[in-house]
């Protein structure tokens, strides 16, 4: 989402970062880069000068004058304005049982899905979620929210053929109360603009259910129409937080910086793929680091604890140590790392890899690892040195590749299996320097050697 935005302040900062002394005309000179970025990037043009200008009043403080590295100093400083553009202050929902939960937005923000994937989020977080099916004008949309509300057991509730909103959602908590569900996420209709029908049906269901919480369900590929959007439903029914979906798009994303600022209310939520599991609070320090190109180690550790196996990550290492790494160990390792996400979204959370552009190509290329291994037979990965020609032909045929794909795979397997055994000595890591050495010699750079 903010690959481009980060390109354009990481060229900003650059020379920034390195300057023993800030002068007017470096200064000026970067901040209007950055005023450039914010723009290219859909930031609203009063938010993008607002931001401008509260970056040089705390530039041109005593503090960042006698820095000893003052240029690292305004870096800072234009992260902490990101983190207070992004939203300051608390963004969780009001901690009450029961909860009850508004969705708003326009038709095709993604409202139905955030339904979905905010009850399963909040399930796991000890809530009884119901999810209620209040828009009966789009086809298919009660049949989307049930069939996500039983792929996922959540209670749902519905009353096919009425239009009477305001009394869908009355009976919604009558049944919530009799069945102990503490949790309900009121799915509600949307047009493709906003008009005086919608907005009313709105507000009469908002009196009908008095929600605890009204969220805002905005597609961040908006651009500058989501700020209007936003304001519009905000003066119409007090939205209480934002909720941002398609964040994984290639959008430009200043929507995400310029809602927040123009309606006052926070970024609770934010989609980040299609599955039902990418969704998540949001958190602006971690947003701010990324756009900066800092990454975001504490958000890949946390998806890497409720995603990863701890049982198998101990025994893969164990595994490893004593040199003992078979194609099925190879297969297991891809298939946890499947979980995380994307590659693309993986190499984002790493400090200094945002400029890093993992494709189709790379994807693709695991994807077709993955097909090698799972061609072979349970002997032929526990033992690959049993893999003769004819098997080689039949896995490669197997999995729709040809022999070549199949033997770069098997000598990357013992290039790594050799480089484990080499480990296993007192002397491994002076080896593994020694043929770092060897190959940066031949023009091979390994890296971090």
């Amino acid at each position: 989402m903010f690959e481009n935005l980060t390109d354009r302040l990481g060229s900003a900062l650059r020379n920034l970062r390195g300057v023993g002394k800030l002068s007017e005309e470096n200064m000026a000179e970067a901040l209007r880069e950055v005023r450039t970025a914010l723009l290219s990037a859909d930031v609203h043009f009063k938010v993008a000068r607002e931001f401008i200008e509260r970056v040089k009043a705390a530039a041109e403080g005593e503090q960042v004058l006698k820095s000893v590295t003052p240029g690292q100093q305004i870096v800072k400083i234009i992260h902490d304005e990101l983190v207070a553009l992004l939203g300051e202050g608390s963004r969780d929902l009001l901690e009450k049982k029961p909860l009850r939960v508004m969705l708003i937005g326009l038709q095709g923000s993604g409202k139905t899905t955030t339904a979905g994937k905010m009850g399963l989020l909040l399930k796991k977080k000890g809530y009884r979620p119901m999810l209620v099916a209040c828009d009966p004008y789009r086809p298919a949309a009660v049949d989307q929210l049930e069939t996500l509300a039983k792929n996922n057991d959540l209670a749902f509730y519905c009353e096919r053929g009425s239009k009477d909103v305001p009394r869908t959602g009355r009976h919604a908590m009558d049944q919530a109360k009799r069945e102990g569900n503490d949790l309900v996420i009121f799915d509600t209709a949307g047009r493709l603009h906003i008009d005086a029908d919608l907005v009313e049906e709105i507000k009469r269901l908002k009196r009908e259910v008095e929600p605890h919480e009204i969220l805002l369900v905005a597609d961040a590929a908006l651009g500058q129409e989501a700020v209007n959007v936003a304001k519009t439903f905000h003066e119409a029914v007090q939205i209480t937080g934002l909720i941002l979906t398609k964040m994984d798009g290639d959008a430009r994303g200043g929507a995400a910086l310029s809602m927040k600022s123009m309606t006052g209310v926070p970024i609770k939520f934010v989609g980040t793929g299609e599955k039902v599991e990418d969704f998540d609070s949001f958190y602006p320090e971690r947003m701010a680091s990324r756009i900066l190109g800092m990454g975001d180690v504490v958000s890949l550790v946390e998806r890497a604890q409720e995603t990863i196996d701890q049982k198998e990550a101990e025994r893969m290492a164990e595994k490893m140590a004593r040199a003992e790494f078979t194609f099925e160990d190879f297969l297991s390792q891809m298939q946890q790392m499947k979980k995380l996400g994307p590659l693309q979204g993986i190499v984002g959370m790493l400090p200094g890899m945002s400029g890093v552009k993992i494709g189709d190509k790379e994807e693709r290329r695991m994807k077709q690892t993955e097909a090698l291994i799972l061609s072979m037979t349970i002997q032929e990965r526990q033992n690959p040195q049993i893999i003769n020609s004819s098997r080689r032909l039949r896995i490669s045929k197997g999995a729709g590749m040809q022999i070549k794909d199949l033997n770069a795979l098997i000598k990357q397997y013992q290039q790594m299996k050799k480089m484990m055994q080499m480990m296993q000595g007192s002397k491994g890591l002076r080896r593994i320097k020694q043929m770092a050495s060897a190959m940066k010699g031949k023009g091979m750079d390994l890296p971090g050697m």
